[in-house]
């Protein structure tokens, strides 16, 4: 019995829980979006990065704690409940399933695009649906099948970056054919920080949210083979492996090439990965990176929907979403919340084709700008205080525990406020600042109607409860 469970069919192993994390967010902010990063911070922008990891980083510890403490709670939804109330899940879990589903419809935009280039013969728009519609289907078979298509998409990408990292440090360092030592480009070029202390930090204010998406590991940890374990190992050992890929690409660029010479990206073909496998002297550098780019953009899509449908069903299981959500197939997969989550990423991708010029698709994908620094928030608060509520030999045996608690929680909580009072200072940063809190406010405004149906639904479960006890 115990072998049967070890290896059970229907669960996700340990490899799949590090390359489903990888999946969620190694994608195009890496491949394209670091030159923008570059150009604004210049060298400085590796500490940009490492200080958006910093804020990460204490988060997945912090919810890491939470989960080895109760693995057999599948959402950090459920932690803000227990912690903190209702509202508090309520919140930040549909603001999850918010941010989800605007990048289901952006990465669906992105690949509809792609193939298009590719293959003229369909619009992009359709393109965008099909490729929603194989992951709807790999979602619905198993969690298993899930978990192997993220491994095997996710792999694509850590192999290129690892390619890129190798390559890259021989290069810089001399060892390369036509290479030559370069790590000067470090401090030349203006100096290490040539656009100044303030820009790293408004850096950091950028890179953050190329993060996100760190947490769909502990999540997926509830359905795997040993709950407890998988969450050790997202917590522990995946956040250093994305510091690696994150920070040393960023090391690899800036030193293989002036900061001040680097192309603008405008797409694949002038991206930083692209312009330096070039220089590495890599047969199809652009062909390559725009398969890879693609795959990135597969493992997202795939890794989204499993992160919203999951949190969708999780809000039904508590009454905080309709309660037909919640419905889950013979192998355990929440059916609704999948075609469900799918749906809004559908309505807002045709929007972006059939109204370009309605804003709809920009409001989304602005609204959910800020949601992963609310999550952030949310997590620190939560663990602080169901730290509170654990007797001291209960903190002694916490599998995975984060020291100098509560201190730790109000550093993040007050990097966090940095990172919004920066993005307030630029117009795109006031755009997601003030739509978020538009979408956050409609929320507010339904949670009235939400916490009657509660008292409603637990008032009734009382009565059942005597009922029972009477017979």
């Amino acid at each position: 019995m115990e072998e049967r469970a070890v290896h059970s069919p229907k669960k996700l192993r340990p490899r799949h829980i590090t390359m489903i994390t990888l999946g969620g967010i190694i994608g195009s902010s890496l491949f394209v979006g670091s030159s923008s990063i570059v150009h604004s911070v210049g060298p400085a922008a590796v500490l940009s990065y490492l200080a958006g990891g910093l804020l990460v980083y204490l988060a997945m510890l912090m919810l890491g704690e939470m989960a080895a403490a109760r693995p057999e709670i599948g959402s950090f939804m459920e932690y803000a409940r227990v912690g903190m109330g209702d509202w508090a899940a309520y919140l930040v879990g549909w603001l999850y399933w918010y941010f989800w589903v605007g990048v289901l419809a952006y990465e669906a935009v992105i690949g509809g695009h792609t193939l298009n280039g590719w293959l003229d013969w369909l619009p992009s728009w359709l393109w965008s649906l099909l490729l929603l519609a194989v992951f709807v289907v790999s979602n619905l078979i198993s969690v298993r099948s899930f978990g192997e298509a993220e491994f095997w998409l996710a792999s694509i990408k850590v192999i290129a970056i690892v390619v890129f990292l190798v390559v890259g440090t021989l290069f810089v360092l001399g060892l390369w054919p036509d290479g030559d030592f370069v790590v000067q480009n470090l401090w030349q070029q203006g100096g290490f920080a040539p656009k100044g202390i303030g820009a790293i930090l408004t850096g950091v204010a950028l890179v953050i949210f190329s993060y996100f998406g760190t947490e769909i590991a502990v999540m997926a940890s509830a359905e795997s083979e040993d709950p407890a374990k998988g969450v050790k190992l997202a917590t522990v050992t995946v956040i250093w492996r994305v510091l690696l890929f994150f920070v040393g690409s960023i090391l690899i660029i800036t030193m293989a090439i002036p900061w001040d010479q680097l192309p603008e990206a405008t797409g694949v073909a002038n991206a930083p990965f692209t312009v330096l496998f070039e220089k590495f002297n890599i047969p199809a550098a652009s062909n390559i990176m725009e398969l890879v780019i693609f795959s990135a953009v597969l493992s997202v899509l795939n890794s989204g929907l499993y992160s919203a449908s999951r949190m969708f069903a999780a809000l039904a299981d508590k009454g905080l979403a309709p309660r037909a959500v919640s419905h889950r197939a013979r192998n355990g997969v929440p059916v609704v919340a999948v075609f469900a989550s799918t749906i809004g990423g559908v309505i807002a991708a045709i929007a972006n084709f059939v109204a370009p010029d309605s804003g709809i698709f920009d409001f989304i994908m602005n609204s959910a700008g800020l949601v992963a620094l609310f999550v952030y928030v949310f997590i620190a608060l939560t663990q602080m205080r169901l730290r509170q509520k654990m007797t001291p030999d209960e903190v002694a045996g916490l599998g995975v525990k984060v020291r100098f608690s509560p201190w730790l929680n109000i550093f993040l909580i007050a990097g966090v406020l940095v990172v919004v009072v920066i993005m307030l200072t630029t117009d795109t940063g006031r755009t997601q600042v003030w739509t978020s809190l538009v979408a956050t406010g409609v929320l507010v405004l339904f949670w009235p109607l939400v916490r009657r149906k509660l008292q409603r639904m637990r008032v009734a479960e009382k009565q059942r409860e005597m009922v029972s006890a009477a017979e």
